[in-house]
């Protein structure tokens, strides 16, 4: 699988709700950051099929999806993450990012569940080839 082959992949998704289309947008990010990364000569390519490889590439040095979340390496902002993720509806009830998402998260919280659903989407994609299972 080559690196066009997995964003084309991605792009073929096609997620049903707001949550699904804010994971594929981190995919997508993702997969520009990996593309960074085999352009620059820091991941091969051939790696892609390699989840181990994979992971700690897409990870950039964080131990986890919640570390690299909360670490800055993705989206700082509540309010950029409820509007990627959320729905209107949700978007309504949380005012936009102001209040918490629910009383046992914060939004980078939230967004660290997005970013591991995101990155399993990619490694299942890498793994099939960007074949579809529907």
């Amino acid at each position: 699988m080559t690196i066009n082959e997995l964003k084309q992949a991605i792009a073929n998704e096609k997620p049903r709700s707001a949550w699904g289309r804010g994971v594929k947008g981190y995919a997508e990010g993702l997969a520009e950051e990996l593309e960074e990364a085999i352009q620059g000569g820091y991941f091969a390519e051939d790696k892609l099929t390699d989840r181990a490889a994979l992971k700690e590439q897409m990870l950039n040095g964080a131990k986890d999806w919640n570390q690299y979340s909360w670490g800055g390496s993705a989206w700082i902002y509540d309010s950029d993450i409820a509007e990627r993720l959320c729905s209107p509806s949700e978007l309504k009830k949380t005012n936009g990012g102001d209040r918490r998402p629910n009383r046992n998260e914060e939004w980078l919280d939230v967004q660290a569940r997005a970013l591991t659903q995101a990155a399993n989407m990619i490694m299942r994609l890498a793994r099939q080839g960007g074949r579809r299972n529907d």
